[in-house]
């Protein structure tokens, strides 16, 4: 149970206790309870000294005990009992007699104003004073539970260790230029200060998962040697409106404490989204409260304090304006994937404490891995190691590199016996995919095609450019989709049907043409607009009129339909390349580029043609 709840129960208890320790105090006490018929005996009897009546209830008192009616045990003096309504004896009377002393209340008692206003007011206190506990229990218990016990504040302290430099950063060379001038201007405060100039607040990195934004920032504040803090944006976020924005006054008044330093921000998207963008409570409230605290804190630092935020996401276009203008986030840094000397270089770093063979080629793997970013890098050269470990070896070489590779870009293999006709389908599938990419003129060169189960893939054919690719043409993308095609193409030219294999290629099929029709200008019909929205996550229905979206639909049915019309054409006409192709694939089960383009008949020079 937790530690708040045993509090509560506790409290209960003892004034559970309490309340009935004094009720019996106050109360009759231990008088016992006799009948009419009792009373009237004693009375007559003589052995009644007084008695006290409320209504028809009667207490009092005997001179002599007597002994306790209906056979129970000991005696009693002290006595209570009804007097019924029916009743026609001379009580009075009777009292007047035998000298017993009488003593009467009444049976509705006036109470006073004070008294009353107390007993009305008491529920309404006790509540108050209940809701008062818990919000306190569950401000200061968080930590353990909505209603745990309180916990101290976390300590923000810098992080100790060995500190990341620029060395250890590579790919990215003109956003370490960016950031060399927030290091020197850690270092060299003064210079900057004679001359009038002033460093950025805040330096905002952008860019897709991956590609080195946190270690950037470690590599800043290792560089310019000084305490670098670290937080997550969703550490701010609590379910009780007030606790993001004191912790983010604490993280920056200790960042003041032992200026100059870095406060590093990550995943900021978190809690500096727009403002009013929705219309919840609670969680909806509490980031806007930590979002104006966080606009505060900026706003308040002087060009004296040496104090950087450095802050990353994922999602730079859903952020607040009011946190990216001059004066707080004003330096925007976007972190891309690296190029092809980049991807080399950080492969480079990343194997320095990997024992490499001779034959292992980074410049090759670099190559062959275009839009891969730095944590995918690294991850490839640890897979590539734990291979070597599995296989007992004591370097890591071109075999391993190799099927890290594929096991990163294509899955894992699958144990899975398939029937001789399904490995069959799935050899022409595949085979078509990577037949019409070695036939149509600038597709991207067909690196490896296998029918191993890999993943929740039957069959994969890899396709990579030879250089990396920036912005994209009209017939590219159409030799893109006619490729994608290529595996049902080839199951309706062999086989006369279509199956479920298909897909993931249909899934990219449709990106790539409600792309060309909606987003790039590529359909004289819808026109040169953007109908689609590129974020995949966005509402499609809302982005555009319904006439226009109609439009993208039917722009990009006609594209997919005349590349697929397309890619039945080139296969019935490469019938023989096709079956060859296939044929090899099922004999060897995997075929690298070189064994592909023989076992096609295709030459290796078509791939150079635009």
């Amino acid at each position: 149970m937790p530690g708040g709840w045993t509090g509560l129960v506790l409290t209960a208890l003892v004034v559970f206790l309490i309340s009935d320790l004094l009720l019996s105090f106050f109360g009759p006490g231990g008088a016992t309870t006799i009948s009419y018929t009792e009373f009237n005996n004693q009375l007559n009897k003589g052995n009644i000294t007084k008695i006290y009546s409320k209504g028809d209830a009667i207490e009092g008192t005997l001179k002599n005990a007597e002994p306790k009616p209906d056979g129970g045990k000991g005696t009693y003096t002290e006595f209570d009992t009804q007097r019924p309504v029916f009743a026609g004896d001379n009580l009075w009377t009777t009292l007047q007699q035998q000298g017993v002393e009488v003593t009467a209340s009444p049976v509705v008692q006036q109470r006073s104003f004070l008294a009353n206003l107390l007993i009305s007011l008491a529920p309404m206190l006790l509540l108050i004073l209940v809701w008062v506990l818990l919000a306190r229990r569950m401000a200061g218990g968080l930590g353990g539970g909505a209603l745990g016990r309180k916990a101290p504040p976390k300590p923000v302290t810098a992080e100790a260790g060995r500190r990341t430099t620029f060395a250890d950063v590579a790919g990215i060379d003109e956003v370490e230029a960016e950031l060399s001038e927030v290091v020197d201007f850690l270092k060299n405060p003064q210079q900057y200060r004679r001359l009038g100039a002033k460093m950025p607040r805040g330096v905002l990195l952008s860019g897709p998962p991956g590609t080195g934004k946190t270690l950037l920032a470690r590599a800043v504040a290792g560089e310019a040697d000084v305490p670098f803090f670290s937080a997550s944006a969703s550490e701010f976020i609590e379910m009780i409106v007030g606790v993001g924005a004191s912790r983010v006054r604490e993280l920056f008044a200790e960042a003041r404490k032992v200026a100059p330093a870095i406060v590093f921000i990550d995943e900021i998207d978190t809690i500096g989204r727009q403002r009013g963008s929705g219309g919840g409570m609670g969680g909806h409230d509490e980031r806007e409260q930590t979002l104006n605290q966080i606009l505060t804190e900026m706003d308040g630092f002087s060009g004296s304090e040496g104090v950087i935020v450095i802050a990353a996401t994922n999602r730079a276009d859903v952020l607040d304006p009011a946190l990216l203008r001059p004066g707080r986030f004003d330096r925007r840094i976007t972190v891309s994937p690296p190029d092809r000397d980049g991807r080399a270089a950080i492969l480079r770093i990343h194997s320095r404490h990997v024992p490499l063979a001779g034959d292992a080629d980074l410049g090759q793997l670099a190559k062959v891995t275009p839009g891969m970013t730095g944590a995918e890098l690294a991850n490839l050269v640890n897979e590539a190691a734990l291979l070597a470990v599995k296989r007992r070896q004591d370097a890591v070489n071109e075999r391993d590199l190799s099927d890290a590779l594929e096991k990163v870009q294509l899955g894992a293999v699958r144990p899975l016996v398939m029937p001789q006709a399904e490995r069959e389908r799935t050899a022409y599938h595949e085979s078509g995919h990577a037949l019409l990419g070695m036939l149509q003129p600038g597709a991207d060169p067909v690196r490896k095609i296998t029918i191993v189960p890999r993943g929740r893939a039957l069959g994969v054919t890899l396709s990579t450019p030879e250089t990396d690719r920036y912005s994209y043409t009209e017939p590219y993308l159409r030799g893109r989709i006619i490729g994608a095609l290529g595996g049902m193409a080839a199951e309706q030219v062999v086989y006369g049907v279509i199956t479920t294999g298909a897909e993931s290629d249909l899934e990219q099929v449709t990106n790539i043409a409600r792309g060309m029709a909606g987003r790039w200008g590529m359909s004289e019909r819808v026109g040169r607009l953007t109908a689609v929205p590129s974020d995949p996550q966005g509402a499609y229905g809302l982005s555009a009129a319904p006439t226009t979206l109609d439009a993208v639909d039917e722009e990009a049915r006609r594209i997919v339909a005349e590349c697929y019309d397309e890619a039945v054409r080139l296969l019935t006409e490469q019938r023989a390349r096709l079956d060859a192709l296939a044929a090899a694939l099922l004999e060897a089960e995997t075929l690298d580029e070189e064994a592909a383009y023989r076992a096609a008949g295709v030459p290796r020079k078509t791939l150079d043609q635009a």
